[in-house]
């Protein structure tokens, strides 16, 4: 402990006696500044003991000693020190009765006790504090390492929980709680995720002070890594201020977990190769060579349905594309650790590919992230930071290129509707009518129906009409030529004139149904 009024007046060596205020001698000393101006207040940080003679006071004045304690009172001060045998034989009265009444510790200094003494006294207790905190510090620190090296960031989480006498939390990159200590804790870390969040948004190093909504206790955050974008977090949650041992070992805590966090980072990087060997042999048809290579190190993802997402940056002109991806690696990696799960995800160029296993919690993270981004896009268009994701059926390793094509083909799809996610399964499962709507369908369509168009506005008759219905009731004459109201005959020859123009057999079941679709794509958007 730093050094306290009690302590001084118990120094034999001071031989102190307490006036006034003696149930506020457990107050802390910063140090002990000797001044006999009127009015040192200017002077004064707080915390101070002031030492005087009272050299240029009228000590016996009341109302004179009841101005002068109330500022030094206001100010900080945490003691006044009278020495007594210079200018006064005795401690005033009215200095007595005015520290009394502001509850100011006034400790009598006898004249053989220079201030000298208290002065060092103090510093002495001071620089003594310091030591123990400092050496506190580094036994903290080899503890946490020692936790650390055997029971990894849970185990350094429960041993600076214990040194702090407060409870820790550890999030990961997305703000979400990976581990506590204690178990109790987990509740209050949770209601931290969202300043956790606001936290890295800004580069590391960074920290915070900030508490629960019921000031429970008090928490200060601190984001872990050195790059631009924070790793991972830390809460120490305690009911007062650190001292100084407990901020050494919180600082230790956090070197400990950068330096863990970093390594991850590389033996991430590491994996991240492995994955996209994996990925290229399932691709390339040969899932029992991917499994040699993976060995263990995706557990049964390999072995059990699972699905292919690939996303790409929503706009490609963005400043960096490679940032909303490494968020979506995140958020799926995260769950996926969360929930025990094996993923596979391999950053290629502008896009990600992410395999995981079916209905599990990484595919759920994915499309509640999809969700999100979905809710909060801009109607108007132009958010560089939007990803677009495509999503496979779900097949094993045998089909894996399968599910590539899938995940590319939903992909496309969800980039020409402008949505943020869209599965395969939505794909077979709805219309094939929306897809008509591309540029590049309608423009084959205007092209193919041109000369049809071109021959109708001659007057000449009403081919266009006559073709679509005719296709409509599958080449039925006598049903189509009723639709239309005109005699079979009639029909018969306007297909005729079809064929001449455009130059095709509408026996040929082929351009029966790209004249089929034509139509439809030249109704579709009006």
């Amino acid at each position: 402990m730093p050094p306290t009024l009690a302590s001084l007046v118990h120094h034999s060596a001071l031989k102190l006696t307490v006036r006034a205020g003696e149930d506020r001698l457990d107050v802390p000393v910063r140090w002990a500044h000797v001044s006999e101006l009127a009015d040192p207040v200017p002077y004064m940080e707080g915390g101070e003991l002031l030492l005087i003679t009272a050299l240029k006071l009228d000590a016996e004045d009341p109302q004179a000693m009841r101005r002068y304690v109330k500022r030094l009172a206001g100010a900080g001060v945490v003691g006044l020190g009278f020495a007594v045998g210079v200018n006064y034989e005795e401690t005033p009265k009215a200095l007595v009765d005015a520290a009394q009444e502001q509850g100011l510790p006034l400790l009598e200094v006898p004249r053989r006790t220079p201030f000298l003494a208290i002065s060092k006294a103090v510093s002495a207790e001071i620089a003594a504090d310091q030591y123990r905190a400092v050496t506190a510090g580094f036994a903290a620190q080899r503890e946490l390492t020692k936790q650390a090296l055997t029971d990894g960031p849970e185990g350094l989480l429960s041993s600076l929980a214990s040194q702090v006498d407060g409870w820790t939390a550890l999030y990961d990159a997305s703000g979400a709680v990976v581990a506590t200590a204690p178990e109790w804790a987990g509740r209050r870390a949770a209601r931290l995720t969202a300043d956790v969040e606001r936290l890295q948004e800004r580069p590391a190093p960074a920290s915070s002070v900030v508490g629960p909504p019921d000031n429970e206790d008090r928490v200060e955050l601190h984001s872990l890594g050195t790059g631009r974008r924070p790793r991972a977090a830390l809460a120490v949650g305690t009911a007062a201020a650190l001292g100084t041992a407990e901020r050494y070992a919180v600082h230790s805590a956090i070197a400990l977990l950068t330096l863990t966090t970093e390594r991850s980072r590389s033996f991430h990087a590491a994996e991240q190769r492995i994955g996209a060997a994996v990925l290229r042999m399932l691709l390339a048809g040969e899932p029992d060579h991917a499994r040699a290579v993976a060995g263990h190190l995706y557990g049964g993802l390999l072995d059990a349905p699972f699905r292919m997402i690939v996303a790409e940056a929503a706009t490609r002109a963005a400043a960096d594309p490679a940032d909303p991806l490494a968020a979506l690696a995140e958020t799926v990696e995260s769950a996926a650790a969360r929930a025990g799960e094996p993923v596979l995800v391999v950053p290629e160029g502008e896009r990600l590919i992410v395999l995981a296993p079916d209905g599990g919690a990484a595919v759920a993270a994915c499309g509640e992230y999809a969700a999100a981004l979905e809710a909060e896009r801009d109607p108007a268009g132009g958010d560089g930071d939007e990803v677009v994701v495509g999503l496979s059926a779900p097949v094993g390793p045998i089909a894996a290129a399968a599910a590539y094509k899938q995940a590319e083909q939903a992909l496309s799809v969800a980039r020409r509707r402008g949505r943020v996610c869209v599965a395969h399964e939505q794909l077979a499962a709805g219309s094939v009518l929306p897809l008509l709507a591309d540029d590049a369908v309608k423009a084959f369509a205007d092209g193919l129906l041109r000369p049809l168009y071109e021959h109708d506005a001659t007057g000449r008759g009403d081919l266009v009409a006559s073709l679509r219905a005719w296709l409509s009731r599958h080449g039925q004459w006598d049903a189509a030529a009723a639709d239309l109201g005109v005699h079979r005959h009639t029909l018969r020859y306007r297909m005729r004139r079809v064929e001449e123009i455009l130059g095709r057999s509408l026996d040929d079941p082929d351009v029966r149904m790209e004249l089929w679709l034509a139509l439809k794509a030249t109704s579709v958007g009006g």
